[in-house]
């Protein structure tokens, strides 16, 4: 497994998200590899200076070509962690920086997951996620290192000016059809709205 660290949308290092690639073992009758190893997964981490967090609900998610959902994240008692890849067609996903401790604070990262690269972006606490299907539909599967939580879950408006995410643009039958959102989603708050308690140190 090989880990690669992203670059923010100013230019620089983020530190903690990583994309992920497996090993694949292929030929003429398909393909095979570890999607999930434990030691693996703690050697990586601890080679970019993190501790590997335990596990303990996987989601898995359909979504249709142009469905954007986030950018969401949940706040301490029950903050989540996400280590998310792309079983069907492809999505960019992305994670933005909420710890106010941070050089990179209030900045963001994307990167393409598909189906035939089998990468994974690893997501830690801290950050808000989001991701905009770019095929005519993507299956997400994703791990996360706590539970859902109604009282800590929050999420910021998806095309906030000062975060200026660049999500691509997305076409059907040669048109540009616009992002696909819930109905919380759309009514997010900027960023600019959270209080320090809405955000991490």
């Amino acid at each position: 497994m090989q880990a690669e660290v992203l670059t923010s949308s100013a230019g620089i290092h983020l530190n903690g998200p990583l994309l992920l690639s497996p090993q694949v073992h292929g030929d003429e009758r398909g393909f095979f590899f570890e999607s999930w190893n434990q030691r693996r997964w703690q050697d990586v981490l601890a080679s970019h200076g993190q501790e590997a967090p335990e596990f303990v609900q996987d989601n898995h998610s359909r979504s249709s070509c142009g469905v954007l959902r986030g950018l969401h994240y949940q706040l301490p008692p029950h903050p989540q962690g996400k280590l998310v890849r792309c079983v069907a067609g492809e999505i960019f996903d992305v994670a933005v920086d909420l710890r106010r401790s941070s050089a990179t604070y209030g900045q963001w990262a994307g990167a393409h997951l598909n189906a035939d690269q089998h990468q994974q972006l690893w997501i830690p606490v801290g950050f808000a996620h989001g991701f905009l299907t770019l095929s005519s539909h993507a299956e997400v599967l994703y791990k996360a290192t706590d539970f859902w939580s109604r009282d800590c879950e929050r999420a910021i408006r998806w095309d906030d000016p000062r975060l200026g995410i660049a999500w691509p643009v997305v076409h059907v039958d040669g048109d540009q059809i616009p992002a696909s959102l819930s109905q919380k989603d759309a009514v997010a708050p900027l960023m600019e709205e959270l209080s320090a308690a809405e955000t991490f140190r």
